[in-house]
């Protein structure tokens, strides 16, 4: 048994090394065959080609579905990204429309007449969204500006679309805004175009309700929500969202901002209303200069002509004379005394 194993052992060596050497040779005689630059040994090679390549289509099958996985994987990260750019652009695009929107609402209502004074514009500052602090009762986030940047609680907060919130802490180095969805937070908006008021209420959802609505058949779906400046803790005129209504009837905003990708908020500068000190001095009527004034519908008094005077070129016409032959003397009659108080020109009573 021990002399069979040593001969299957001694066999299978020196065949190995003799496969191992004609393989050798025939790489190197293909080598040669494929750089030798000569016609004749250039159709050789395209008729191996011929021969060869077409039946060895099953051994190419994987490396082929290999390489339009990876051609698939690249077209996919393309369409990614041109996906993100067209979702930036669409924002960007939203932002225009509401902006014109407002604009379009405003020529409307003849904002731009000469004699009306508008608020002053609204500074910014823009704050990184560090963390979401919110729970299933509280929804707030936490900003890098503070104090140290002027930010003073209660301004209000707004993405690049619509109302986020307002100020609810301000530290030294970060502050906490409140969103509209937190159950504590209450907002005075104007819906548009009908003119309403109404309070956007927060209870912990995405789309917060309507409250206190003045008409609620002058409101309908799509409509606009403004904020209306009422209490002076927001400022009037900016975006809140959209009104939708839901099943059971009930109106409810679909916020503006987008809370899912909130990453930067600008926080708004605000200016308290300047306070009115008290009433000013009442306005008094002149006192009448002539005594009591006529009665409106009073009639308008006589006018008086006087007497033509004679001609002093003439001659004085002869008096008449009396019956026993002496002129005719008629005495001149006593003027008449005005009565203190009287009109001009009026007939005295019997």
């Amino acid at each position: 048994m021990a002399r069979a194993r040593s001969g299957d052992q001694d066999y299978r060596g020196p065949v190995r090394r003799i496969l191992v050497a004609i393989l050798c040779l025939v790489l190197a005689a293909v080598f040669l065959v494929w750089r030798i630059d000569s016609p004749r040994v250039e159709r050789l090679r395209v008729a191996l080609l011929d021969r060869i390549v077409p039946p060895m289509g099953w051994a190419m099958a994987p490396i082929t579905t290999l390489a339009d996985m990876a051609a698939s994987f690249q077209s996919y990260d393309r369409i990614y990204q041109q996906n993100q750019d067209l979702r930036r652009e669409l924002q960007q695009l939203k932002s225009w429309k509401e902006a014109a929107l407002q604009l379009e609402q405003q020529n409307a209502k003849l904002l731009a007449q000469n004699q009306v004074r508008l608020d002053p514009k609204l500074t910014s500052v823009s704050g990184v969204v560090l963390a979401d602090t919110g729970s299933p009762f509280s929804k707030s986030v936490l900003l890098n500006i503070g104090a140290r940047d002027g930010i003073l609680d209660g301004w209000a907060t707004m993405d690049g679309l619509g109302l986020v919130g307002r100020i609810a802490g301000v530290g030294q180095n970060v502050s906490r805004v409140l969103l509209l969805t937190d159950a504590s937070s209450r907002v005075p908006v104007t819906i548009q175009p009908s003119g309403q008021r109404a309070m956007v209420v927060g209870d912990n959802s995405a789309a917060p309700p309507l409250d206190f609505i003045g008409a609620p058949e002058q409101v309908h779906p799509n409509d606009s929500v403004v904020s209306s400046g009422d209490g002076g803790v927001f400022p009037g005129g900016i975006l809140v969202g959209k009104v939708i209504q839901t099943r059971d009837k009930r109106f409810r905003v679909l916020l503006s901002a987008d809370y899912s990708r909130l990453e930067f908020v600008r926080v708004l500068r605000s200016r308290p209303a300047e306070a009115v000190p008290g009433a000013g001095p009442l306005i008094v009527p002149e006192p009448e200069p002539y005594g009591p004034a006529l009665p409106e519908h009073a009639a308008p008094p006589p006018t008086i002509t006087p007497p033509p005077l004679p001609d002093p070129t003439l001659s004085p016409a002869p008096e008449p004379a009396s019956p026993d032959g002496t002129p005719d003397v008629t005495p001149d009659p006593e003027p008449v005394q005005p009565t203190p108080g009287a009109v001009p020109g009026a007939v005295p009573n019997g």
